[in-house]
């Protein structure tokens, strides 16, 4: 109704018409500009040659609008904008990406003129292979959660080999949502405060013992918080770490965890 109606207000002249509907887009984006975006869809991609990888969140206020055709629409132009960002990135960073020669932030207005709801980029990352190795990728089937990981290795059959562990390891994120890559990625702070509790919860016990009890608590700690560390959700035997090293070794190489991103709506 709203494109009859700017299309009669601009005696059927589309582009004009079309010119309208941006503005009105416009408009509606700062009418609602206080309101909260809680909702949205989680999309990732990875190119075609395997080497550079997209994940990204495009988010609005209602879920229904979240699950419109045009709102999905819009949500896969952003991905593909991602491959052409000049930043790595910040959702800021899409809107000046084109899709088709038109500017995610064109795409965006659009959306909110269609929607009539506030509608904005939210994360956005992008990784770039440096040297062999594969990605591996999730989104969960309610499109509000997902991950990609970035797996490196010595040797591009070896690559190919672990990539669908890769896949794994990237809803194994998704679901537990690590903290950290490793004990060395942890946030000393984090670590420090986890310390200061642990010792404190055993203050009663004798003294030459507390070492050894917090020391045992801060183990605990980054086994559940470490992804590498972690009981593997496929095969809680192994872990994260163990499982990606076996499927590597069966190829007759080496592969291990260079980084992870986890991006979740809401």
């Amino acid at each position: 109704m709203d494109c009859k109606k700017a299309l009669t207000e601009t005696g059927g002249d589309v582009d004009k018409a079309m010119e309208m509907l941006r503005k009105k887009g416009l408009a509606t984006l700062s009418k609602r500009a206080a309101r909260d975006t809680s909702e949205g869809r989680v999309v990732c991609k990875v190119s075609d040659d395997g080497k550079t990888a997209v994940i990204a969140s495009l988010c609005c206020e209602t879920d229904f609008v979240a699950k419109s055709e045009g709102f999905i629409a819009a949500a896969e132009c952003m991905v593909e904008c991602g491959f052409k960002a000049a930043a790595e990135t910040g959702g800021e960073a899409l809107l000046s990406a084109d899709v088709a020669g038109r500017p995610f932030s064109d795409i965006l207005t659009d959306t909110v003129s269609k929607t009539g709801e506030k509608v904005e980029a939210g994360d956005f990352f992008r990784y770039t292979l440096t040297t062999s190795g594969t990605f591996g990728s999730y989104v969960h089937f309610n499109s509000k959660v997902g991950a990609v990981v970035e797996i490196e290795t010595d040797s591009d059959a070896v690559a190919q080999a672990v990539q669908p562990v890769a896949d794994e390891i990237a809803m194994h994120i998704t679901a537990i949502n690590p903290a950290g890559l490793d004990r060395d990625s942890i946030d000393p702070e984090i670590v420090q405060k986890e310390r200061a509790i642990a010792a404190e919860q055993v203050k009663d016990k004798p003294a030459e013992i507390i070492d050894k009890i917090v020391d045992g608590k801060m183990g605990k700690f980054f086994k559940e918080n470490c992804l590498v560390d972690q009981p593997f959700v496929k095969d809680d035997s192994v872990t994260v770490g163990e499982a990606l090293a076996n499927a590597a070794k069966a190829a007759g190489g080496q592969a291990k965890i260079k980084r992870f991103v986890r991006v979740e709506i809401g």
